[in-house]
């Protein structure tokens, strides 16, 4: 597994960037299409109120994983640091801090989110119609949360050693899984949204157990190490610094979807909100590969920078934006073209389609310059400059779309909500190039030794 660390620093980048990214994104991939198959299920099992019960609980979801995937992604970042420079011991003992306070956090908020279901769902905009159903799929759905914010974080620590083929087979494990589950449990079983959740929970214990195995069995370099009930408080403050780029990145997806739902139940009634419960389904499965590059490349300049072989850092750079970018085009040249299509996956009702059809369009109407704009907020958060990383993190959904989704509604109705998107994608592009523009000396320096290693890798 230490071989495996160093060919961080030694291998060529594109031949890196396949390992690592082709894993991350097959395995994004099939979770992203485990969230089309499961809005699939449930749309045509039990109908267009449960798709937007959907909706209205996606925010809590997205609160509790926050914490998991902060904890998980700045573990990482020092992980991969720590191994590129040779300090084994320092890398498990940040790892033993990733499992307890993942273990801690995640406890703390199912238990809150469970004594205080039914007010969180009427203050995330479920009405009436939809509360039952957000009800019933929160209340069990809730408990795999503990199961998938170990999974969760523990890939992340996974991917920053090196192993992307274990992160990509525990995703593919669970997601399969899931998919398999959902059509028995609502179909078969006659269990409903109830089904789905059950079959959600299943999923992602066998995923956890999945994971912990690998860890358990010392096919890793890390291992399992026991911080003590108070844990060095050094260590957490620079996991929580680093993390919490990805933390607020979640929140402020939480908060975003939760003033959408509101405008929407406004301006276009729950049919809206099912018509958002299915393109943010769809949003994840074009989001999601790009998630691949960006967690692929992550590990590489963690690495690398950490040795400082910052020639190494820039011509991954330069793949991730290249391949993100690549994606992000194909997704909007399909979404311009196919938008009532893909609506009619879901829903047979032609209100849906229709309104579908349209608002699909606003959303994604920019999705060209997204890639560039993850790469970046991934890049940042890899050499673990938390600042930077936290304000492109924040830029997009709290500072630009929350304010517009409440603002722009009020001139132009439903289609304000839609095109608050399109605005906000813009918005955060243009600061994130300016950050890439102001750094770029730093970004794409190199020593006249590193130049020379650089023409000996593209000569082998």
């Amino acid at each position: 597994m230490k071989q495996q660390s160093t060919q961080l620093g030694t291998e060529r980048i594109p031949k890196l960037m396949v390992r690592f990214s082709v894993p991350a994104f097959i395995g994004m991939f099939v979770m992203a299409f485990y969230n089309i198959a499961d809005t699939f299920y449930i749309a045509r099992g039990v109908g267009t109120l449960a798709v937007a019960a959907l909706s209205i609980a996606f925010p809590l979801q997205l609160i509790i994983t926050a914490f998991a995937a902060a904890i998980g992604i700045g573990g990482a970042s020092i992980i991969s640091r720590r191994l590129g420079a040779g300090k084994l011991d320092e890398a498990n003992e940040v790892f033993g801090h990733v499992v307890w306070l993942v273990g801690l956090l995640s406890v703390l908020m199912v238990a809150i989110a469970l004594i205080f279901l039914e007010p969180i769902l009427l203050a995330f905009g479920a009405t009436e119609d939809i509360l039952p159903y957000a009800k019933q799929y929160l209340s069990i759905i809730l408990y795999g949360s503990l199961f998938q914010a170990f999974a969760m974080s523990a890939n992340n620590i996974v991917r920053s050693e090196g192993n992307a083929k274990v992160a990509m087979l525990t995703m593919i494990v669970s997601a399969g899984l899931n998919i398999i589950l959902d059509p028995i449990f609502i179909f078969t079983l006659d269990m409903g949204i109830s089904g789905a959740a059950i079959a959600t929970v299943i999923s992602q214990a066998v995923g956890a157990v999945w994971i912990f195995f690998y860890f358990k069995t010392g096919r890793s370099s890390l291992s399992f190490r026991w911080v003590g009930l108070l844990p060095d408080l050094k260590v957490v403050k620079e996991i929580v610094s680093i993390g919490s780029a990805t933390f607020v990145r979640q929140v402020a997806g939480s908060l975003m979807f939760i003033a959408v739902n509101w405008m929407l139940v406004i301006h276009g009634g729950e049919t809206a909100v099912a018509i958002f419960g299915i393109i943010n389904r769809i949003m994840m499965f074009a989001i999601m590969p790009m998630f691949g590059i960006v967690q692929g490349m992550q590990p590489i300049i963690g690495y690398n920078y950490g040795a400082q072989l910052y020639h190494r850092v820039s011509d991954t750079l330069k793949i991730g934006i290249l391949a993100a970018s690549g994606i992000a085009t194909f997704v909007w040249i399909m979404t311009m073209i196919f938008p009532a299509g893909m609506m009619a996956v879901f829903s047979t009702d032609p209100s849906v389609v229709d309104g579908g059809e349209t608002a699909m369009r606003w959303i994604f109407l920019v999705a060209p310059i997204i890639g560039f704009q993850m790469v970046t907020g991934g890049l940042y958060q890899a050499l673990g400059k938390a600042k930077i990383s936290f304000i492109l993190s924040m830029s997009r959904q709290l500072i630009f779309l929350i304010p517009l989704v409440l603002t722009l509604p009020s001139f132009f109705g439903l289609v304000g909500v839609w095109l608050a998107f399109p605005i906000a994608d813009g918005l955060a592009f243009l600061l994130s190039l300016f950050f890439v523009w102001r750094d770029r000396k730093q970004l794409f320096q190199k020593t006249p030794a590193q130049a020379k290693l650089r023409q000996a890798e593209a000569n082998g």
